[in-house]
């Protein structure tokens, strides 16, 4: 386990919340990454992500939304979670000033981050990136989730599993081509919510994992107009 540096951020008067920065050497950009609603930012699901992403060096900074950090189940208002995201992107400019900036996250995280940059651009980010994004609940296919995405001006990438059942393919592929030049969609077959891959697939959750931030790099680094340096 790579020793991650503890930070605390205040989100406003009465809301401060943990966060952790793997910083790797050579950085070239920092993903700002919030969790999902059903696991904080110390969760594997979490962690492996930052770890592995350590390794193609790109910095990570986790950090928790008020209810997880009060040990709560109810996610926050979104005025209190889109605190908390400006608020974690202000502490990763100020902890990593020279490295370019990109936020997102796990499903409720990733929409919250969205509807924070749709809200008013995000200080210094350059795209943003969805492990997940939850477009619909389960069941209920709609892209209404996702109108406050037309009023983005970032790049973004949308990693999704075409067993997803929070984004059917027949309402995300149609959005993220309205979205136009805006949006990367990448699909990672046989993988759900979560990125499970049933046995039969012939993969292992850890390889889809590995394909996926495989891509996150080599998006980030199409976005900064650099060649991959791994």
């Amino acid at each position: 386990m790579l020793p991650a540096a503890p930070h605390l951020i205040t989100v406003d008067a009465t809301h401060r919340v943990s966060a952790l920065l793997l910083l790797p050497p050579a950085a070239r950009a920092c993903f700002v990454m919030a969790h999902g609603a059903g696991a904080g930012m110390a969760h594997p699901s979490m962690e492996a992500p930052a770890t592995e992403l350590y390794a193609l060096k790109i910095a990570t900074l986790r950090y928790q939304f008020p209810y997880m950090e009060a040990g709560g189940k109810r996610p926050d208002p979104p005025k209190v979670a889109h605190a908390a995201v400006r608020a974690a992107v202000a502490a990763a400019a100020s902890a990593l000033p020279q490295l370019p900036l990109f936020a997102g996250g796990k499903s409720f995280g990733g929409r919250m981050t969205s509807q924070a940059q749709a809200a008013a651009p995000l200080a210094g980010v350059r795209g943003l990136v969805f492990l997940g994004f939850p477009l619909h609940p389960a069941g209920k296919p709609s892209h209404e989730r996702g109108e406050h995405l037309f009023a983005v001006d970032v790049p973004m990438l949308f990693l999704q599993g075409t067993r997803d059942a929070l984004a059917a393919l027949d309402e995300l592929e149609p959005l993220c081509r309205q979205l136009g030049r805006r949006a990367t969609l990448r699909l990672f077959p046989d993988a759900d919510h979560s990125f499970h891959v049933p046995a039969r697939s012939g993969r292992t959750d850890a390889q889809v994992r590995d394909e996926m931030l495989d891509a996150l790099a080599d998006w980030i680094d199409a976005v900064l107009g650099e060649a991959p340096a791994r």
